[in-house]
């Protein structure tokens, strides 16, 4: 059946209950409907048709309604939107962390063990000092027969080049971040006193990976 198309139409509340009660129970009769709602059969004939044509209800001879592709696509979008609102602490992960005076060598073995596109460096007080990824460590080790002794303090991404956020942005602010900045990750930080000499803490971390999960999982629950 060809859907309505142009301007939104707004949905009465027994239209909304209909949806709902086939949300619930589907797939169910027209006449269950009608019995659930406390109305005769006639009596919702024309708002069934109605959310067939619209796309929010499908109907199957022999079986009856249940939910239509518009209807699951509301909900996913509406589930995707709410994800994107959570905040930055609900879903960061585990940091996985290296002094800079760690080596090179040490860093390519924590990478593999733990199975992480970069690294975040601290210094010897804990604070964020800088952060150090495969491709930086690629770079220093080409035609570099001593980079594996080199200590990551002088091949890190380094404090004042590095995008962070905090626990209370929101995953879109995240995302807005890392596709900025072209990056697969961000340091969740919480600073560590008033004004920027006190440093920063490193609290979690956020990835690419994280929010693809994230959306996945919403969509699947919606």
């Amino acid at each position: 059946m060809k859907r309505a198309e142009g301007k939104a139409i707004k949905l009465s509340t027994r239209q909304k209950k209909i949806v709902e009660t086939v949300r619930r129970r589907a797939p169910i009769t027209g006449e269950q409907i009608a019995e659930l709602l406390g109305v005769t059969r006639p009596a919702i004939r024309s708002d069934l048709g109605l959310l067939v044509m619209l796309g929010y209800l499908d109907a199957k001879p022999k079986v009856g309604y249940f939910l239509g592709s518009r209807d699951e696509s509301e909900r996913a979008a509406d589930s995707s939107a709410a994800a994107a609102l959570l905040p930055v602490r609900e879903v960061m992960g585990v940091p996985v962390v290296q002094r800079e005076t760690a080596t090179v060598s040490d860093a390519v073995v924590t990478l593999f063990l733990e199975n992480v596109g970069s690294l975040t460096v601290v210094d010897e007080a804990g604070r964020l000092a800088g952060i150090v990824s495969r491709k930086d460590l690629l770079k220093v080790a080409l035609g570099n027969p001593q980079a594996s002794s080199m200590p990551l303090g002088l091949v890190m991404t380094r404090l004042s080049n590095l995008a962070t956020v905090t626990p209370e942005q929101t995953v879109r602010e995240a995302m807005a971040v890392m596709i900025a900045r072209e990056i697969d990750g961000l340091p969740v930080v919480r600073p560590l006193g008033d004004g920027p000499e006190a440093g920063l803490e490193v609290v979690g971390r956020i990835t690419k990976t994280t929010v693809t999960r994230l959306f996945y999982e919403a969509s699947a629950e919606s």
